[in-house]
């Protein structure tokens, strides 16, 4: 065997490697009842991502920029501390059992009333007081990423059905993968979501409101003064609400529309296009800035965008700086809000012997100037 082919295989061994990048897990901290938290490190040729097993959470992803520098392009903290301090954001969290809102905290399943603690102006947000973003969920190191379980017992939140959660994150090359796997042994509802806030020019480098943002959708859900869905699907034509082409997300979050209003900016559910559980795009955000490019592609029928509006400057980065106003943007892929209470919408219940899949991909690139 010649040095030259030794050399070879060295070489090929190592652009395998790269190409299906590593996984290495760390302690993370202890939640005050002593729980071990760890957190699991993401490594491709292109992207790094981290994730916590505390609310199954993403805590950072760093890309590159058109010039080829790394910064972290979603908002989070350095310690499982802070994350136990925030108790507003919700940064990275897989959220459930239900994603955003339901009206009044209330639902029926085959009759019967099913009560979830109210904990936002009247309504149940995320899954109530203590939802899957403050649980310590089980990681477990799979190819190119780690899966995160979590077992809800039945009554858990008022939410009926003993639920089992599995969540894959996995890294392939530029794209980070969510795979979510439910099953119950009860009727029950269910919708779940991953809550990063991005900013592409990097964690503590201003707002986003001079990134363009592009969603694929011809309609959206209009809320009321609660936030929960009115029922209508209302066409984005002619409103602040089409960003069918791409749109710098200042240029109207500030128009005198009800609706920006009512959330004191954007913070709604989009209609894509294509049928519930085929992948299509979702969404595309560009920074000018650094020439950061994501794609947001998934199987869910809704996209809620959320740009940060209720950010106070309360909490600070890695950087230093405080988390304000807009200062990072969510694209949660979802069912649409308030579900169990419109049975014109796509239906979130989930039966037993049934297990739900769903797919959502954040995919990074850059473009030149």
């Amino acid at each position: 065997m010649t040095m030259r082919f030794l050399a070879v295989m060295l070489l090929s061994m190592t652009s395998a490697m790269a190409a299906h990048g590593s996984v290495t897990k760390a302690a993370f901290g202890t939640m005050p009842d002593g729980t071990a938290v760890d957190i699991y490190t993401l490594k491709s040729d292109a992207v790094e991502a981290r994730i916590t097993t505390y609310g199954a959470r993403i805590v950072s992803i760093k890309t590159a920029d058109r010039d080829g520098n790394m910064a972290d392009v979603v908002l989070g903290y350095n310690t499982l501390e802070e994350y136990l301090a925030d108790g507003k954001t919700y940064f990275g969290a897989i959220v459930g059992r239900y994603g955003n809102r339901i009206a009044h905290g209330e639902f029926k399943i085959d009759g019967k009333t099913y009560r979830i603690p109210q904990n936002n102006n009247g309504n149940a947000l995320h899954g109530g007081t203590t939802g899957f973003d403050k649980l310590v969920w089980k990681g477990r190191e799979v190819a190119e990423g780690v899966e995160m379980t979590l077992v809800s017992p039945d009554g858990d939140q008022g939410f009926p059905g003993t639920l089992t959660v599995h969540v894959r994150y996995s890294l392939h090359h530029n794209a980070l993968r969510i795979d979510y796997s439910i099953s119950t042994d009860k009727a029950t509802v269910v919708n779940l979501t991953n809550h990063a806030y991005f900013n592409l020019s990097g964690e503590g480098r201003g707002t986003i409101l001079n990134e363009e943002m592009m969603i694929a959708a011809d309609k959206y859900t209009p809320v009321d003064a609660g936030l929960i869905p009115t029922g209508v699907l209302a066409s984005v034509e002619g409103t602040p609400m089409d960003l069918r082409k791409p749109t710098v997300i200042g240029a109207h979050i500030h128009d005198d529309f009800e609706q920006l209003k009512l959330a004191g900016g954007y913070d709604h559910n989009w209609v894509l296009r294509g049928a519930n559980g085929e992948v299509k795009t979702a969404a595309r955000v560009y920074d000018p800035e650094s020439g950061r490019v994501l794609t947001v592609t998934t199987t869910e029928p809704g996209v809620q965008f959320y740009a940060g509006n209720s950010l106070d400057g309360s909490f600070k980065g890695p950087s230093g700086m405080a988390y304000s106003k807009n200062t990072g943007l969510c694209l949660e892929t979802q069912h649409f809000p308030d579900s169990p209470n419109h049975p014109s919408f796509p239906t979130t219940l989930l039966k037993p012997g049934v297990t739900r899949h769903s797919l959502t991909t954040f995919t990074f690139s850059t473009h030149a100037k």
